[in-house]
C-alpha cells in the first residue's frame, strides 16, 4: 500500500505569507491591484491571485506609465532598491511595501557596511543569484558598487584579476544554500585575511535544510513541488536529490507520471518557501489516487 506524507515545514515562509495576505486583502476590498513582478515564484498561485484582480508588471511598465493617479503598486517580499520606491511615488502610485522583515533588515545591514568600507577603499561581496530580484534590492542600496558572486568559482576570478586593498564585507542573499555559504566565506577569508562575515541568511530556510535531509531520508520517493523561477526550490529540490535519487521536481498536479511509483513506495511531498499547502495538498491527493 502507497503511502504518502506532506513535509509539515514546506510551504510558504513567513515573509510570502505576509504578502499574499495583504495581497489578498486589498483585492477582496478592490478586485484590483499590480504588483511589482511576480510576488511569488509559483505559477500556481499567481494564476490564482491573477483571477482575483492581480496584475504583474515590471521596470518597463512603470516607465510607460505617466500618472498612476493613485493605483495601488505592491512591493513584494524580495524588495527593491530605493530609487525605484522613488520612481513609482513620483508616477503616482499608491506604494504598499511588502518587503520582507529579514530582508528589510539585510538592506540596512549592507548600506552601514558600506558607509565604513567605501571610505578606506573596501568592498561589499553578496553571495547570490545574480539577476535574482533579492539581489538587485540589495546591489541597489549601495548604488551598485558591491560584488555579486553565485560560487567560489566567481569569486576566484574576481579575487585573480582584482587586488583587494581595504576592508572586506560579506552578505548573502536570504535564501541560499547555508553549506555553500560557509564554503565560499572560508574561501574568502583565506584570500582576503580579516575578511567580516555576516549571517544572513534566513533561519527558516537554514533550518528547513537540515528537515528536508531527514524528510528525504526517511521516504523511498520525493516529490518536490515548486515554481520553475523559484531559485530557493532549485536550491532545496538539489538538496532532496542528493540524499534521495528518486526525488522528482513537478510544478503542478499535471507533471505527475505514475511510473515514477511503485505499490508500496512511502512518499515525501515537500516543496520550496514559495509553495502553496494547498498546492501540496493536491499533488498529495493525485498521488494517493494514481491507479
Amino acid at each position: 500500500m502507497r503511502i504518502v506524507e506532506i513535509d509539515r515545514n514546506s510551504g510558504f515562509c513567513p515573509g510570502v505569507i505576509r504578502v499574499v495576505d495583504k495581497a489578498e486583502e486589498h483585492l477582496d476590498r478592490n478586485g484590483h491591484l499590480y504588483s511589482l513582478g511576480a510576488i511569488v515564484h509559483n505559477e500556481e498561485e499567481l494564476g490564482r491571485l491573477q483571477a482575483k484582480g492581480l496584475v504583474t508588471i515590471d521596470d518597463d511598465d512603470i516607465d510607460q506609465t505617466p500618472g498612476a493617479n493613485g493605483e495601488s503598486l505592491l512591493i513584494r517580499a524580495h524588495g527593491e532598491p530605493p530609487e525605484l520606491f522613488e520612481k513609482a511615488e513620483r508616477l503616482g502610485f499608491d506604494v504598499i511595501d511588502c518587503t520582507c522583515p529579514v530582508v528589510l533588515k539585510l538592506q540596512g545591514d549592507i548600506r552601514e557596511a558600506y558607509a565604513r568600507v567605501h571610505p578606506a577603499g573596501g568592498k561589499i561581496f553578496i553571495y547570490g543569484k545574480i539577476g535574482h530580484a533579492e539581489v538587485l534590492g540589495l546591489v541597489g542600496q549601495v548604488s551598485g558598487d558591491a560584488i555579486v558572486v553565485e560560487n567560489i568559482g566567481q569569486l576566484k576570478a574576481y579575487l585573480d584579476a582584482n587586488e583587494v586593498q581595504g576592508p572586506v564585507e560579506l552578505f548573502s542573499q536570504t535564501t541560499m544554500d547555508p553549506e555553500s555559504y560557509t564554503e565560499l566565506h572560508a574561501y574568502l577569508e583565506s584570500r582576503v585575511p580579516g575578511t567580516t562575515v555576516h549571517n544572513t541568511i534566513c533561519a527558516q530556510v537554514s533550518s528547513r535544510h537540515k528537515r528536508l535531509m531527514e524528510f528525504s531520508l526517511s521516504h523511498d520517493i520525493i516529490i518536490f513541488v515548486s515554481g520553475k523561477s523559484s531559485s530557493n526550490g532549485k536550491v532545496l529540490c538539489d538538496l532532496c536529490r542528493s540524499y534521495n535519487l528518486r526525488t522528482y521536481h513537478i510544478g503542478s498536479v499535471e507533471d505527475i507520471q505514475k511510473e515514477w511509483f511503485s505499490e508500496n513506495d512511502k512518499v515525501g511531498v515537500c516543496g520550496a518557501t514559495s509553495t502553496p499547502k494547498w498546492l501540496l495538498e493536491n499533488v498529495a491527493a493525485a498521488i494517493e489516487n494514481l491507479q
